[in-house]
């Protein structure tokens, strides 16, 4: 059970101020009557709540792909760079989103978010080893040994160890496809630029299975379904 000036609030259709001025003001049913009372207790699973006639449907847990431009930072906040947040509208900036993981400021491409901690978590964690696929393009052609080396586990110019990853040099010339399943700093900007061949332009276009939408376009996003949030977590057939 839950207050029903939480309940809006968890939506993202107001703030938990606004919340109650909307529910005193008697534009909020609650199973077909007005409830005024802010403070009243639903059941959010199996309650009908509509806002001005309109149903609403709780979910406590909200997830969102995002095709995150160049040029803006992955975080919640900056004061002086915009952030992927400053991309969504104020009701979905109430949810307590934040990114799943890291994108440089200058990568492109698939960018999750959350409210879910535990689902973040499982994500970005090395121990459950989700894959994360680029495009990049590059400054020269990485080499069979080359991706030979990335099947091993590069160890990078400081001397840090990183899991086995997957390189595929593509037909067109300077580009290639690179599969991790970390998210160390800079990692994969890092992993060619040890071969010799610096990145020129990263796009990061699935995570698991799950392939970002090209229907979205530069910070575009919109909300992820059930059966996307499992293919997050499985295997891309090649």
């Amino acid at each position: 059970m839950i207050r029903l000036d939480k309940y809006l609030a968890d939506l993202g259709t107001a703030s938990r101020q606004e919340a109650k001025r909307l529910i005193r003001a008697g534009r909020v049913t609650v199973d077909g009557a007005v409830c005024t009372a802010p403070e009243a207790k639903l059941a959010p699973e199996t309650a009908a709540v509509c806002l001005d006639g309109v149903p609403l449907r709780y979910a406590k847990y909200r997830y969102y792909m995002m095709d995150k431009p160049a040029g803006v930072l992955t975080a919640t906040e900056d004061r002086r760079q915009p952030t992927v947040l400053d991309l969504l509208p104020p009701e979905l900036r109430r949810l307590g989103l934040a990114p799943v993981g890291r994108l440089d400021k200058d990568t492109t491409g698939l960018l999750l978010l959350t409210n879910d901690g535990a689902f973040a978590h499982r994500v970005i964690s090395p121990k459950h080893r989700v894959p994360k696929v680029y495009l990049a393009r590059t400054d020269g052609m990485p080499t069979a040994a080359d991706a030979a080396r990335f099947a091993a586990g590069v160890t990078l110019g400081d001397g840090t160890r990183c899991l086995p990853a997957k390189l595929e040099p593509l037909p067109e010339e300077g580009t290639c496809r690179v599969t991790v399943r970390e998210g160390k700093y800079h990692l994969v900007r890092r992993m060619l630029a040890g071969c010799g061949t610096p990145v020129l332009a990263l796009r990061r276009v699935a995570i698991g299975a799950l392939a970002l939408d090209p229907a979205l376009g530069a910070g575009g996003f919109r909300a992820l379904t059930e059966a996307e949030r499992t293919l997050v977590f499985l295997e891309k057939s090649s």
